[in-house]
Order: C-alpha cells, then structure tokens, then sequence
C-alpha cells in the first residue's frame, strides 16, 4: 500500500504548489485560519456548490466543513446567490442607513423573541466582545467568566490565562462545565459582569456537551448575583430550531450572540438581548456610560442581503427538520458500524446538525446518540487523539471527505442520504487504514486514557 502521505501529494500536485508560494505570505504554516494548517497541506480550493466542493488538481469532496459551519443552506443556494446579486447591481456600501437592516432585525427578533434590540457585526468574535463591552458597563465589575473548552473568538477578555500576547489579569477566569456548585461559588463573589457560555456546548456546538439541566439552573443563579448571562450562539443559532439552541432548552440569557448561519454564507455577527443593556449604545445614555459602537462594516447592505434571504428560510423550521433527520441517520448508521467492527469511537451531536466523532474508550452506551459514551472531559479532548485524527483526516480526504480534523461533520439541507452512506464508508475505511498502518496502536500507547482503541 502507498503511503497515503506521498499519495496524498501525488494527488493534489497543484495544491502542494500553492502551499510552497503561501508559506511565503502566511506565518500560520501557510494559512489564513489556524484551524486550516494540515501536514502536510490542505486542498486548494477552486469552487462548491451544494453539499459539494473541488479542488485545484480536480478532486471532489463531500464538504463537511461548510464554511466552518456557515452554510447551512449549502454552497451557492438559489436565494442566497440570486439575493447579493441583485444587491451588488445597487451599491455594495452606502454608510448609511438602508431598509435591509430593518427587514433583517425583524426576521431575527420574529425567531428569537429575546432580541429586544440588535447590533451587528463583522464577525462572531466582534460580536462577543462587544457582549464583554455591554456587561461591563451594565454592572460596573470588570471579571467574565467562562467554562473550560468552550471557545468565543479571540478578544482578550474571553482567553484563558497563560494565553500568549493576553495580560493574566484580563483574561477570563475559566471554571468546568456542568458543576452548579462550582458556577454558584464564584458567582456569589460578586466580582463577575458576565457568565459566557457556548450554546450546546464547548467545541462547535457540543463536542463537549453542556447538561441541559445545568443550563436550565443558570438564569436564576446568574439574576440572583447580578451577572449577565450571555449565550454565544454563533454556531448553533438558527440549527437546531429556528428560536437557537436555547429554544431547545427552554432558556433565555440576557444576551445573545449570532454568526455563522445568519449570514447566509458572508461575515457577520449579531448581539441581541435586553433593551436595557443594549441601550448603552443609544444618545440618550449618558456619556460617562456611553458606549459607541462603530464598524465600517456594520450591517453592509450586501451581508444584510444574504442575511434576509437566509433567515426567511430558517424561519419556517423546515431547514432544521431536515439537517436535524440527516444529523440523526449520519449517527446512527454510522455507529451501527462501529459497533459492528468492535472500534472504540462514536458518533454524537448534542447539536443535532453537526455531528461529532469520539474516539477513546467507551465507558457506557448512552440511551440517546447525541451524547458521548463518556462524561469525562479529558477523555473526550485526549490530546494524544491528535496524531490520529491527522492521519484520519489525510484519509478523508484521499477518499473525498473533508472534515473538522476528524472530529466534526457540519450538515447542510444540500446533503443527502448518499452522501451520508458514502462519508461512513469513508470512515470505516479510514479508521481500518489507520489499524493497519500502526496509527491507532500508536495512539492507544500514548494515551493514559486508553491502552487499546480498536477492540
């Protein structure tokens, strides 16, 4: 058998050229995103369209990373396309007020009714950090607090300590998930302006899920202590249900955070919530507690284009009801055959659109497959799993999947039943040319959480 790294190459020659004249530009190992760099490089990629996308040197993939999980609607979706269309011929760029903005916000607020007002963005981590600024100003403390593995953009005040180029004591203090004493403790301190949580859970809407009942005792807990609880529903707004994960849970947070699939495909992020924190950006607030929120790109009538035609699709729930089916067929025909094979790994998704593989020993079966077989976070997020789901991935993509790192698959309603049948073959496939290879030995020796992984 050729070694899948010199076939990989032999491949996608024209790819490997690119990565050359790249590493020239971009100091991430040649890429844009730090979740893009891959050893030895990932596809260049040309163009997509549906659940599909090719690359430089020909090959076609079935995308499961769709726009790291904005495409919802797929690549190139008729609406979406026919509506930026018709606004590029208008004006890309008013700096002005316009009417899509308008129409936008009420879709958004018909959805999610906690939307009092509205504040967009360019991007999810703006958004985040602006939900930083308001919670601040609102309580008059400095602290957040935010749970391990969950992940909010890259603003100072959301990192762990010990994160380069982040002042310790700006950072975020950062407690585990899902222990209510623990969350009560710090919160009676009084020192926090905000709790910040990952909707579904840490890791793309869940690889570490979130207890709901945990999340169903935090509103109180934050009211009683006077913190302002803030949703970060950039990756699961919209997929679950059409009112976000926290419809699904039964919840509402003083403030909310949009991105990903609002958009429709281009950058944004969105914060909404109570009237009574957002109006700290409105005159009338006084300076002293002012807060101006500016951005060049705030609301660009091309982004709100999409985001219109979008949200008039994810409105009726009908989007949802699909890539939720997809989701649930992706986990159970595929863990069917894992359990066939004796393979220690999963499929799950506490997001029921994205779902996530586990690879670790299984410490239960659980009754619903959208939870993993273990509750132990550092089973789930073993850094020795690494070097395997690397080579996982090269498969992947020798056999025209493209993944999360082997770790999630982000659904679109361009996807089909085939393409699910063909990625868990693909998986199979890939997880026995890892046995074969030594890869998976090689992990179950590393790892202090399991001394053998394929059974």
């Amino acid at each position: 058998m050729e070694d899948i790294v010199a076939l990989y190459k032999r491949t996608h020659a024209r790819s490997a050229k690119l990565h050359e004249e790249a590493v020239k530009y971009f100091s991430p190992d040649g890429c844009t995103h730090s979740l893009r760099m891959f050893d030895p490089f990932r596809p260049y990629i040309t163009h997509g369209k549906g659940s599909h996308k090719w690359d430089v040197d020909g090959n076609e993939y079935i995308d499961y990373a769709m726009g790291h999980g904005c495409l919802i609607l797929g690549h190139g979706h008729p609406a979406i396309v026919k509506a930026v269309k018709e606004q590029m011929d208008k004006g890309t760029h008013f700096a002005g007020n316009h009417e899509l903005e308008i129409e936008w916000a009420k879709l958004i607020q018909e959805m999610m009714p906690m939307a009092e007002r509205i504040e967009f963005f360019s991007s999810g981590s703006e958004a985040n950090m602006m939900a930083v600024r308001l919670a601040r100003a609102f309580t008059g403390r400095k602290k957040i607090l935010k749970f391990d593995e969950h992940w909010h953009g890259w603003g100072d005040a959301l990192q762990p300590p010990k994160t380069p180029g982040v002042p310790d004591e700006i950072a975020a203090t950062v407690i585990p998930a899902n222990d209510l004493d623990l969350v009560e403790r710090e919160l009676a301190k009084g020192e926090y302006a905000a709790l910040i949580t990952e909707g579904g859970g840490g890791h793309m809407g869940g690889m570490v899920p979130l207890d709901k009942d945990f999340a169903r005792a935090l509103p109180g807990l934050t009211r009683k202590y006077g913190t302002v609880w803030v949703i970060d529903e950039v990756v699961t707004g919209f997929r679950d249900s059409p009112g976000g994960w926290q419809a699904t849970v039964g919840v509402t947070p003083d403030l909310t955070t949009l991105g990903k699939a609002v958009g429709g495909g281009l950058g944004i992020g969105v914060v909404i919530g109570r009237a009574d924190i957002l109006d700290l950006c409105s005159s009338r607030t006084p300076s002293e507690r002012r807060i101006r929120h500016l951005g060049t790109w705030n609301a660009n009538p091309l982004t709100c284009a999409a985001g219109v035609a979008a949200c008039k699709l994810l409105k009726t729930g009908e989007v949802q009801k699909k890539i939720n089916d997809l989701g649930a067929y992706f986990r159970k025909s595929g863990n069917r055959l894992l359990k066939e094979r004796g393979y220690s790994a999963r499929f799950y998704g506490p997001t029921k659109s994205i779902v996530n593989l586990y690879v670790g020993p299984i410490d239960f079966e659980p009754s619903d497959d959208q939870m993993p077989p273990t509750k132990d976070t550092r089973k789930i997020m073993d850094p020795a799993v690494m070097p395997l789901r690397q080579r996982l991935t090269l498969y992947l993509l020798q056999l025209g999947v493209d993944t999360y790192q082997a770790r999630y698959c982000a659904l679109s309603i361009a996807h089909t039943r085939e393409d699910i049948d063909q990625t868990v073959k693909a998986f199979i496939n890939a997880i026995e040319s890892a046995i074969a290879d030594g890869t998976f030995e090689k992990y179950g020796k590393e790892s202090k959480y399991s001394s053998l992984v394929a059974r």
